[in-house]
C-alpha cells in the first residue's frame, strides 16, 4: 500500500492565491468570486502548518512498520513522486493512487478556475508542486493499516492513498480519485 503523511496538494495554491490576494493580480480578480479571503487566509495557515511539520515520527514509525521504500513529496507533486519511487523499485511494480488528501476546498475551486481559464495547478492531476511536503511510503496492507493508526494517535496524519500492484514501474491516479479535504486547525 502507499501511505502518505501530510496533504498531497494544496500548498503551492494556498500560497499562490495569498499572494495574489495581497497584491491584487490579475489572477486575484478571477480568484476572488470563487473563494473567500477568510478561506484563502484559512487555507494559507493549514499550508503553512503542513510545510512546518517534520517528518521526524513518520520517518521511525517507517522503521517500526517496515516500509519497503519512501520519498518526500515535493516539486513533482503526488504523482510526479509516485513515478520516480516506482521506476527504482528491484521487483516491476505499479503504484495506484486512488486517495488524494488536498487542502479542504481546493479540488473544487482548481476546477473552477481551470474553467475560468486561470491558472492550472494539475492539483487534480497530481503534478502540483508542494514545498515541504509529507512522506509517500510503500508498506504492506497489513502494516499500512497500523502506522495510519500510530500516526493518528500521536496527532499526526497519514491516509492509505494507493495500492502496489503487479506491473511496469510506474504510477497513475484511478479515474476519479476519492478526495480528502485536509484541514490543519
Amino acid at each position: 500500500a502507499e501511505v502518505s503523511t501530510q496533504s498531497t496538494g494544496g500548498t503551492q495554491v494556498a500560497v499562490n492565491l495569498h499572494q495574489w490576494m495581497q497584491l491584487g493580480t490579475p489572477s486575484w480578480e478571477v480568484a476572488k468570486n470563487l473563494i473567500s479571503s477568510a478561506d484563502i487566509i484559512a487555507r494559507y495557515n493549514d499550508a503553512t502548518v503542513s510545510m512546518t511539520t517534520l517528518n521526524l515520527h513518520a520517518a521511525k514509525l517507517m522503521h517500526k512498520h517496515h516500509a519497503h521504500a519512501a520519498t518526500d513529496v515535493t516539486g513533482f507533486g503526488i504523482l510526479g513522486h509516485s513515478r520516480n519511487l516506482a521506476e527504482f523499485q528491484t521487483a516491476d511494480v505499479d503504484f495506484t493512487i486512488h486517495t488524494l488528501p488536498i487542502l479542504a476546498g481546493f479540488a473544487e475551486l482548481c476546477k473552477q478556475l481551470i474553467a475560468k481559464g486561470a491558472r492550472n495547478f494539475k492539483l487534480l492531476d497530481g503534478l502540483s508542486s508542494e514545498t515541504s511536503g509529507g512522506l509517500l511510503i510503500c508498506l504492506s496492507a497489513e502494516d499500512a493499516n497500523r502506522y495510519v493508526a500510530d500516526m493518528r494517535a500521536e496527532g499526526g496524519k497519514a491516509w492509505i492513498i494507493g495500492d502496489v500492484e503487479p506491473g511496469n514501474k510506474t504510477s497513475r491516479i484511478v479515474e476519479n480519485p476519492e478526495i480528502v479535504e485536509v484541514t490543519y486547525s
